[in-house]
């Protein structure tokens, strides 16, 4: 089959009641973690060999604002309020089979990939990979395992959600991104000497509930348009009156060495930004719908939406099938070197189609995780119960202090 042939049977095999445009919501938003990932992320190589994270931020600020375009969280969790609000409607039994279905289909993929590294690092250490070139990678593709478990938890309370939309629509979002800056005020205001360190984890449900909220208002046709306008100029006035007035940090991401951060856990920064995304991802839905009917544009939606999990999941041992091998030449620009000169700004770009490459040839096995495991005979039970295990002594030794 020629590719024309491949584009052709997806587009006439999508139902005409799919929505292409959030689909493409998703899929820009997906695409936007490796890429920030591999743009914003470096190595540094110590004298033994061993690589450590670094990112060209702590050097180059002022290629933060590449932060506010690759930092689409906030669009994910929008498109997944308004998927998950129309997929409860449609459930075929209980609610509580619902979200089974769900839990299930996010934890094949993380027991996977945290399976998998379990059995790779005794291999890599016996091939004479640094133990702490080992704990680097292990840090990294547990890094984005976080996000699955706080959308585990949002999806959990869709129920609750589709509740408050129907009651008070878009302003269900209100209180929580009231409470973010309640605790922020805390946190960073005249009182911040005496506010204790942890004030900052409450700020985690509802900094991330925010946007899913608003895609379960979405879903159920309780955000208008008008709605969405307040939400992009809103949502663009606050966040400039935060760094400029009240000086956040630029970065969405966190910078190595710098005390605060706006992501983990999200500050109200994050909100307003997640607030602007998504009120340009309502008024612009109509258009992208239409852009997307175009086949050559609505192939690559499908299958990176088919290997959603698996892209999450696998982006950053992709970078590593790269690094570590190249961590035994030395200094290689770019993908060993430390992210502080105009060379490796210039030399990273030219990685990142190998890290692409990588990533789906590691997919083509990989998406196996999203598939079911089989049947629920004893089997199963034995192979999910190794999983597991695995899972957990890989998570033992991914968050062992350095």
């Amino acid at each position: 089959m020629s590719l024309r042939q491949l584009v052709s049977r997806i587009d006439a095999g999508t139902p005409a009641h799919r929505d292409r445009a959030v689909d493409g919501l998703r899929a820009l938003a997906l695409t936007a973690v490796p890429a920030g990932h591999w743009l914003l992320g470096g190595f540094t190589l110590d004298g033994d060999g061993a690589l450590h994270n670094a990112s060209p931020l702590s050097t180059f600020a002022v290629f933060s604002p590449v932060s506010w375009v690759l930092q689409m969280l906030g669009v994910f969790f929008l498109v997944g309020g308004y998927a998950s609000v129309l997929s409860y409607h449609r459930r075929p039994s209980t609610a509580g089979a619902w979200l089974r279905g769900r839990m299930v289909r996010l934890g094949r993929p993380v027991l996977g990939v945290t399976a998998v590294w379990a059995l790779m690092i005794p291999v890599l250490y016996a091939a004479g990979v640094p133990e702490a070139t080992l704990r680097t990678g292990a840090k990294l593709v547990i890094q984005p395992l976080w996000f699955v478990g706080v959308y585990a938890v949002v999806t959990v309370l869709t129920p609750y959600c589709v509740r408050l939309a129907g009651r008070f629509g878009g302003w269900a979002a209100a209180p929580l991104i009231g409470s973010v800056a309640a605790v922020d005020f805390l946190r960073y205001g005249p009182y911040a000497d005496a506010a204790p360190s942890w004030l900052g984890v409450l700020n985690i449900l509802p900094g991330w509930l925010f946007a899913y909220q608003l895609g379960v208002c979405w879903g159920q046709g309780r955000l208008s348009r008008s709605g969405a306008r307040l939400l992009l100029v809103g949502g663009t006035a606050l966040f400039a009156v935060l760094l400029l007035i009240f000086h956040y940090p630029a970065s969405m991401v966190g910078v190595p060495g710098e005390a605060r951060t706006n992501s983990h856990p999200p500050s109200l920064l994050v909100l307003a930004l997640a607030s602007a995304q998504s009120g340009a991802a309502v008024l612009l839905h109509g258009r992208i719908g239409r852009a997307l009917l175009r086949p050559a544009l609505w192939a690559p939606v499908v299958v990176i939406n088919l290997s959603a999990m698996t892209i999450l999941c696998w982006h950053q041992t992709a970078m590593l099938a790269a690094a570590v091998p190249a961590s035994f030449a030395g200094v290689v620009p770019g993908l060993t070197t430390s992210p502080d000169s105009a060379g490796w700004i210039l030399a990273r770009p030219a990685w990142m189609p190998l890290f692409a490459a990588l990533l789906v040839l590691i997919a083509r096995y990989a998406r196996r995780f999203e598939e079911p495991w089989g049947a629920d005979g004893r089997a199963g039970k034995a192979r999910r119960a190794a999983a597991g295990l695995l899972a957990a002594g890989f998570a033992v030794f991914a968050l062992q202090p350095a």
